[in-house]
């Protein structure tokens, strides 16, 4: 185990926060593999648009970030999980500053930090603005030791979260992961300090690169080569794909079967994400992709069909939204984090269990994913906003 001192030094951005949790850390190398807890349960708890760094100069702008805060650390007190997921949209990268700009990260993961968490993210198309760089948001996560967030796919256009994680059973004799949790970069915003001939920022295309479905394809052919089998496996992506769209225009998700709230109509998607959603098709074992993105979306389908408007037929992949997680961004929506618990029994029938943890305390959508999906009656799911002047969270 290194001495704090030797943190300091290996991690110096981390060092104003390294003395709160000094005896708690530790590092991504000394630490196990991500696995199964000896009930033989997985949970990951799923924080959405948090969107840090909005109107640093105001009294509204921190605030945002402090009861930001509050809602991480209320979910963290309730839900005791393996791995949390930051899933887009870390920073508001458009009222960032360029001396500053990834400072937020430190704010973000202290919830994390003081509670020994391991943490993995995706980046939203916030996360890229002229000010503030994918590149440099991962350098300053890679401070922290307790961060699984890399880069596996290093292309001019691939942007910059695209990794996977395996998941081991806690009988360490097993050398074959039990899950595979594949994280994509949807890209988006502005590419970091650049501006074209007319002064204005360069946009970045909004849908994952094939660059990173070749990837994709090629690694999990590799990963079923090296293990004989096709291991079950969830994704995260911040901007949804085509097929929830077209979803929502034809069918809509029913109140009591598809349990959430709706209110983001037309929700904004990947804009060609064809051969994204082919290559997940073609992925035996993949039960779920989960994206935030439209603040005011929290549900979920079973895709088994072809669409309204699609070449493309589902094979039973089920597509998720989370909770919008913090203050900042729009919307005024009871702020929350989606959960996922997976066993390994259920792993045997592709099931999982999914809700959502509000920053009330309360749970919302509980429901269980397997083959009566979209068939089972749940409770509707109410409709609650709360704001900065009436949030349910405890003042400083």
């Amino acid at each position: 185990m290194y001495s704090f001192h030797s943190l300091k030094t290996m991690y110096p951005y981390a060092a104003p926060m390294l003395a709160l949790a000094a005896s708690e850390i530790v590092l991504a190398q000394d630490r196990a593999a991500l696995r199964f807890k000896t009930d033989g349960s997985f949970k990951l708890s799923i924080f959405e648009d948090l969107h840090f760094g909005e109107a640093e100069d105001l009294d509204w702008g921190p605030k945002q970030d402090l009861y930001g805060q509050k809602v991480m650390n209320a979910v963290l007190d309730h839900e005791d999980q393996q791995l949390v997921v930051l899933n887009g949209d870390l920073i508001t990268g458009e009222n960032t500053y360029l001396h500053n700009s990834t400072d937020y990260v430190n704010e973000i993961v202290k919830p994390l930090i003081e509670r020994n968490r391991v943490w993995a993210s995706t980046y939203g198309n916030h996360d890229s603005d002229f000010n503030l760089s994918r590149s440099n948001i991962l350098a300053r996560e890679q401070t922290w030791p307790n961060s699984l967030t890399r880069q596996d796919v290093d292309t001019p256009t691939s942007g910059v979260s695209n990794y996977y994680l395996p998941v081991y059973s806690a009988d360490k004799r097993k050398r074959c992961p039990e899950l595979i949790l594949w994280m994509f970069d949807s890209r988006g915003g502005h590419f970091y300090q650049q501006l074209d001939d007319e002064g204005n920022r360069v946009g970045q295309p909004s849908w994952v690169d094939q660059t990173v479905v070749d990837w994709f394809q090629v690694t999990k052919s590799k990963l079923r080569k090296q293990y004989g089998k096709d291991i079950p496996s969830l994704g995260f992506v911040h901007i949804p794909v085509s097929a929830m769209l077209a979803y929502q225009q034809s069918q809509g998700p029913q109140p009591h079967y598809e349990p959430g709230i709706n209110d983001d109509v037309p929700l904004d998607q990947q804009k060609q994400d064809t051969p994204f959603m082919e290559a997940l098709l073609d992925t035996p074992g993949m039960m779920a992709l989960f994206s935030g993105h439209d603040h005011g979306n929290d549900w979920g389908f079973r895709w088994n069909s072809q669409l309204p408007g699609m070449n493309l037929t589902g094979n039973g992949l089920c597509l998720f939204f989370s909770r919008h997680s913090s203050y900042g961004g729009y919307g005024t929506w009871t702020r929350g984090s989606r959960q996922i618990l997976v066993t390994e029994e259920s792993l045997q029938t592709l099931s999982f269990e999914t809700w959502n943890r509000l920053e009330t305390g309360e749970i919302s959508g509980r429901i269980m994913v397997d083959e009566s999906y979209g068939h089972t009656y749940y409770p509707r799911v109410n409709d609650t906003h709360t704001s900065l002047d009436d949030s349910p969270l405890e003042p400083q």
